[in-house]
């Protein structure tokens, strides 16, 4: 099992920042991808980053170049640093984390949730 914590979400005006954590304990494999998703009210849950144990990245398209994905495998934390906030932002954020077991065999674990709210 993976436990993730979550924090840094919070109230922000557009063109602001913010820098979201991600904590992972538990039985992580040395093969994972740890990512970022977000959900806006009435909205699917949408890719924003992730980032592989070799930390190779990848980007939704509506954040590429606003936001950065990094992760530190000493502390096993993923962060999410959102620059340029906009209005369209808004969303609970969820940490993820995916156990690479085999080929054809992904463990995927969740956090609870951070909401992040831009508004002016």
């Amino acid at each position: 099992q993976v436990q993730l914590v979550e924090s840094g979400g919070g109230l922000v005006q557009p063109g602001g920042s913010l820098r979201l954590s991600c904590a992972a304990s538990g039985s992580i494999f040395s093969v994972n991808t740890m990512a970022w998703y977000r959900q806006a009210p009435g909205k699917e849950r949408e890719l924003v980053a992730t980032i592989t144990s070799g930390t190779r990245t990848n980007y939704g398209d509506s954040v590429k170049g606003r936001f950065t994905i990094s992760r530190d495998n000493a502390k096993n934390t993923v962060y999410l640093q959102m620059n340029s906030l906009k209005p369209e932002d808004t969303a609970v954020y969820y940490c993820n984390v995916k156990n690479h077991v085999t080929a054809a065999l992904t463990l995927d674990y969740w956090g609870q949730g951070t909401q992040v709210t831009v508004f002016s």
